[in-house]
Order: C-alpha cells, then structure tokens, then sequence
C-alpha cells in the first residue's frame, strides 16, 4: 500500500486555492494560525481572460496574472499549499480528517472554498472563444464590453431569459437561443421579452461555432451570427464535501452559512462562490475575509477553556 502523507494537526484546512482559499490562508497565516490549502487547480479565475472590476487594477488584470500573484502572496508566509483534490471530509474527536490521493490531513476547523464551474455549451474551441469574448459567462463583470453589440443568449429554460433581461440594459439588439432540451417559457415570458425587444430565435440550437471573428448559432433551419454570445445554462456548485458532514445547502446547491460563513456544520465554514451570492472575485475575498477572522476568533475561544 503506497505510503500516506499525514500533517500534524493543523489549526485550519482550507479546500481551494482560488480567491477565497488563498485570501483566507493569508488572514489566517498573519493571525499565526497553522493553515494549509489543497488545491485541485480548478480556479474558475485561471479561465478568466481579463477582469476589469477589481479593486486597483485601472485596466484591469487577467485571471492567470491575478491567482498567480495570489498564490505568490500566500507563499510568502508558513502556508503549505497541498496539490490535489479533497476526496473526503470526515468528523473526528478534534474536528475534521481530510482524504485527498497520497496524503491526509486533520484540522480542528475547515473552510470550504471550493467555488462553482460553468456548464458549458457545446461548441469547438470553447478556451479559444472565452478568451476572445466570443462566448462569455458574466453579464456582471463584463456587460459593459457588449454595450451596443449585437448579443445572443444560449438557455436551457427561464433562468436564460431572465439574463437576457439583464443584458438589455447594455444592448438592445439581443437574441435568445433556446437548447433542444430547454423548459419551455410560459406566455408571460414570452410577452416580456417582446416587451423589451429581444428577439427569440425560432428552432433549438442545433449547433455553436466561431466564424470570422463571430459566433455563429444554427438553430432550426437559421443561422444568426453575434458578436458575443452569453452563456446562461447555468453553475455546478462544488458543496458535496459540505453535505457529507451534515452542512445545509439552498435548493441549488448553495451552501448555507451565518454571517461569520459558518454553516451549520459546526467547525466548517464557507466562502466564495460556493456561498450564495454574487459570484464576484470581490465578493470571494470578502468573504474569506470574514471566515478567517471568524475562524481565529473561534479558536481563541477554545484554547481560553
């Protein structure tokens, strides 16, 4: 049986390295607490090509250039950065054991980071779209780059329309794509969207494509060109880790916590993305920002009993 590496009990175990988790680990490393962070390298921020919304960076900084540098922030101080994926998260007398190939861990409070992915649409040259603009995921961190364009939205249901909702405050020439397998929209939806002028493309989506510097949407027997097409067909949310130790989630898989981001799993607590709300960097560090003091504060109260 191929040996384990095991730590010593660390004081907090972070599951993440994106914003949250790194964010979180320097806090808690400043506040001399023993932190290690295990990274499955999953980052929705490394597939991020240019973020223009956060905080000091006047025009704006690529997803890559900002994790690394929050991955060379973290290592400046006693943090380990554990390469791979937490497979298990147990309860144990002093809290928590974490199970990841080749190594374990235990950890008297745990901070789940461990963010959200897209559901992708089906296309070729998905990476090269994204980092184009061709296809994009967040009408919040970038509408303002689609303003006046001439926009589409790919959708599996309401939720699609609702985005392209949202979008009609940058553009008024907007198009929704409906997926083969997509919930039909009730009259009312249907009306809305006349109202605001938003064209609902006739036939399923048949097929996605780049093509000369557009997207290109064969739906039905068309074909309707964009210059950038959002994708609204939703987020995986990355709680089961969460779940398996008895946390709550909301109906879409939104972990649930208090607002120091304790669940209600005592011991685990949450941030980022994988907590309800906007799914901003900002908001991601914020929030560790919260679950870190917290968690220091909550330690400090053990070891005064």
């Amino acid at each position: 049986m191929p040996h384990r590496k095991a730590w010593p009990t660390l004081d907090v175990a972070i599951i993440g390295g994106g914003p949250a988790g790194l964010v979180a680990a320097v806090y808690l490393a400043r506040l001399r607490r023993s932190v290690a962070v295990f990274d499955a390298s999953e980052s929705r921020l490394a597939t991020i090509p240019r973020t223009r919304n956060y905080p000091g960076f006047p025009d704006g900084i690529p997803g890559p250039a900002l994790l690394a540098a929050l991955r060379e922030q973290a290592d400046r101080y006693p943090i380990e950065r554990v390469a791979g994926r937490v497979e298990a998260l147990e309860r144990t007398d002093l809290g928590f054991r974490l199970s990841c190939p080749g190594s374990e861990a235990t950890a008297r409070l745990v901070l789940l980071a461990t963010g959200t992915s897209d559901i992708v649409p089906a296309m070729p040259h998905l990476a090269h779209a994204v980092r184009t603009g061709l296809l994009r995921y967040c009408p919040v961190c970038d509408g303002y780059e689609v303003i006046d364009r001439k926009v589409g939205v790919v959708a599996n249901g309401p939720a699609g329309m609702r985005e392209a909702l949202y979008l009609r405050h940058f553009t008024s020439d907007l198009t929704l794509f409906m997926t083969p397998d997509a919930q039909a929209l009730a009259p009312a939806e249907h009306e809305r969207l006349l109202q605001a002028g938003i064209r609902l493309a006739e036939g399923a989506v048949g097929s996605i494509r780049e093509w000369d510097g557009h997207i290109s949407v064969r739906h039905g027997n068309q074909q309707t060109a964009c210059e950038s097409l959002y994708s609204a067909l939703g987020l995986k949310v990355h709680s089961a880790l969460a779940t398996s130790v008895g946390a709550r989630t909301d109906e879409s898989g939104y972990v649930l916590t208090d607002r120091h981001q304790e669940t209600d799993a005592a011991g685990l607590y949450a941030a980022g993305d994988v907590v309800l709300g906007l799914n901003q960097i900002t908001v991601a560090a914020g929030t560790a920002a919260i679950a870190g003091a917290a968690m220091h504060l909550a330690l400090s109260r053990r070891e005064q009993r």
